[in-house]
């Protein structure tokens, strides 16, 4: 076959290359099959694999032997502690790369890529489990493809732009340098004439004004990355160990002082690298919330995205609602008309990631707000216009009853406890001014991490505060805060919450077997908020999620729900149960103030609440929970035979499917 003159061809045999993951909530392996087509488009032979089916010991030294290259896309979970079915492959690197018995040469053979999966908002673990594998494999003298890649979910912070970013911007640079990967599968062969692997400038091509095609290949990636040595790989490797706090060391532990020069000045070359993308990022606008993964899996659950952070979603509630088959527990604790409720929130973020979330950690999570903002007014317009959009396509639906129907186009109600945490938002309070300016109550839920929030928050017509635990131990477990002080934080909030005049609601959820008894703690945290109201909710169980070890043996019946409640208002002074919704296992303990001559008054005054936010808006007077407080309907009491089912609706049971829960 003769070449032509003017091109340079490499001949390049297919790689194998296996591509592991390991994950929690599946971000890893949507990772590893996105290089896995890439890699099969460009003609390799490529296999993707859990690490939780793979025996490293009997298998990754052969790998290395046959010249298959491994990819790792590994995510950090908890603590710093590697994903599920991820343990033994990360316990197996550790303990060869310690153990005296093992060569340090075991893995000479073996080129690798590690890709990890974190959030910098948990600064002492940020990556930690990617950054482990990487060091563990150099130790076993395996041969990095390029430096260890840190994803980053906290959008504000991440170097590229969010983890979708990262990985873009990681995954071209594994193609750029693993052609410059040296083994015997690649040979160059020469077709200028100079004798030479790399044009030197003085072939045919060059003579006809041309470009070699080898300097086409240099240009490529250029605008994301300046072109690095080996070295200068090394020191950007020993920057992000360094960034999050880690020693500098070398592979064997030990910076040698003949190479510290050396080392100083390819650090200094790759922190000035650094620093010119840290302050491309300084200098920019602020990113939006919501990436393109992010958006994409909200809208898969049925959201409706308002501007860059903010969403709506009916519940199913609201649908059974307009079908005449019963409202969900606020219609029966506070006369809430659910199907004229809009649930929503202006802040899809969190600082939290509660093991029982039914969102599936599908939303971002922060501590403060560094992302860009919507103004209130859009998001409000958006909010409402999608939840009508959405009430809409019931129209003409079999058994959506018309009345039902009409009314829903008008919501009423809003329950800000969709997703994420609505009092990080700014503009929280103009938000709640511009609902009840349109006659829209407000129902708030804070998990409990930004007391001054909550003491700076204007009148709501109900302020829920998620108790979730009632110890520090307990709640890190189910929390997953992201604040260091997240103890002192919650507390902190209880105490803004019991300053406030309107009504007030502690939010417990019960998770059997962890957090079902510590019965004389939670009554501790009652007299320290000391809220109008306490509903205790059986969790929900959503199904299978690889972000949580929930199961159904977490969810307790309805009359474990009720021997909890009696032994912890045995515990509280002022306090009785008052109303139960059986079908949400949802009970309320009301302080014994909205029991008037022996009636509960649990019910909301609608009406009576605009008018006195009214009056609040034009003369700042004050107003109490009491003073927009409605009488209980018999049905709604406990002990009633009805147990919280409105007896004008029709109770309908459905047959072997999930409860997916609700607001």
């Amino acid at each position: 076959m003769e070449l032509h003159a003017n091109s340079r061809q490499k001949i390049t045999k297919k790689r194998k290359i296996k591509i592991f993951y390991g994950t929690q909530t599946g971000n890893a392996k949507m990772l590893a099959d996105n290089l896995y087509r890439e890699a099969t488009e460009r003609g390799h032979e490529a296999e993707v694999i859990d690490l939780k089916t793979y025996d490293p010991e009997d298998n990754l030294v052969t790998e290395g032997e046959n010249g298959v290259w491994i990819v790792l896309f590994v995510s950090t979970y908890t603590d710093g502690t590697p994903p599920e079915g991820s343990e033994w492959f990360c316990k197996w690197l550790e303990e060869s790369s310690t153990d005296f018995r093992i060569p340090k040469a075991l893995l000479k053979d073996l080129h690798y890529a590690v890709f990890g999966l974190g959030n910098s908002l948990y600064t002492e673990n940020y990556n930690a489990v990617g950054k482990k594998v990487d060091r563990f494999l150099k130790e076993l003298s395996a041969k990095p493809i390029l430096p260890v890649g840190l994803g980053d979910e906290n959008v504000a912070e991440s170097l590229k732009g969010g983890m979708e970013k990262d990985f873009t911007a990681w995954k071209k640079e594994f193609w750029k340098k693993s052609k410059k990967v040296k083994d015997d599968d690649t040979a160059v062969k020469d077709t200028c004439g100079t004798g030479k692997k790399t044009c030197d400038g003085k072939c045919k091509c060059k003579e006809d004004g041309g470009k070699c095609s080898s300097e086409e290949e240099e240009e490529e990636g250029e605008d994301l990355y300046e072109t690095t040595t080996e070295e200068e790989d090394n020191a950007e490797e020993l920057l992000n160990e360094d960034r999050d706090g880690s020693s500098l060391q070398t592979t064997n532990g030990v910076v040698d002082l003949e190479d510290l020069g050396k080392v100083m000045q390819t650090m200094k070359k790759a922190k000035v690298r650094r620093k010119k993308e840290e302050s491309a990022q300084s200098t920019g606008e602020p990113r939006e919330m919501v990436t393109p993964m992010l958006k994409k899996a909200l809208e898969k659950q049925g959201y409706r995205l308002i501007g860059s952070h903010s969403g709506v979603k009916l519940c199913r509630w609201t649908k059974s609602m307009l079908r005449g088959r019963g409202g969900c527990y606020k219609h029966a604790f506070y006369g809430i008309e659910s199907h004229r409720c809009m649930e929503t929130t202006p802040s899809l973020a969190c600082a939290n990631k509660c093991v029982f979330c039914w969102r599936h950690h599908t939303n971002p999570v922060g501590t403060e707000w560094r992302w860009k903002m919507d103004d209130p007014n859009t998001v409000f317009q958006g909010a409402l216009d999608n939840h009508v959009g959405l009430i809409k396509q019931f129209k003409g639906v079999p058994g959506v009853k018309a009345e039902r129907f009409a009314e829903g186009l008008e919501p009423q109600h809003c329950a800000l406890s969709l997703v994420g945490e609505p009092i990080m938002y700014p503009e929280i309070n103009r938000f709640i001014e511009l609902l009840h300016g349109k006659g829209i109550s407000s129902f708030l839920v804070t998990n409990a991490q930004f007391p001054d929030a909550i003491s700076n928050l204007v009148p709501v017509t109900q302020l829920y505060v998620s108790i979730d635990a009632s110890t520090k131990e307990s709640l890190k477990k189910i929390d997953r805060p992201l604040f260091k002080d997240f103890w002192e934080r919650f507390i902190d909030s209880l105490k803004a919450l019991s300053a406030k005049r309107q009504r007030t609601v502690y939010r417990l959820t019960l998770v059997k077997a962890w957090n079902t008894d510590e019965l004389d703690n939670y009554a501790d945290l009652v007299s320290l908020g000391k809220p109008d109201f306490i509903e205790i909710k059986g969790v929900t169980y959503c199904g299978e999620s690889k972000a949580s070890s929930l199961t159904m043996q977490n969810v307790p019946w309805h009359e474990e729900v009720v021997h909890f409640v009696k032994q912890l208002t045995d515990r509280l002074d002022g306090y009785e149960i008052a109303s139960e919704h059986e079908h949400s296992n949802c009970i309320l303990i009301a302080n014994t103030k909205f029991k008037v001559d022996g009636e509960w008054w649990t019910w909301i005054d609608y009406p009576k609440f605009h008018q006195l936010v009214k009056d609040f808006n034009q003369s700042q007077k004050t107003f109490s929970a009491e003073d927009y407080m409605a009488k209980t309907p018999s049905w709604a009491v406990f002990g009633a035979k009805e147990q919280g089912f409105d007896p004008v609706e029709t109770r309908f049971f459905r047959k072997k499917q999930k409860d997916i829960g609700g607001c």
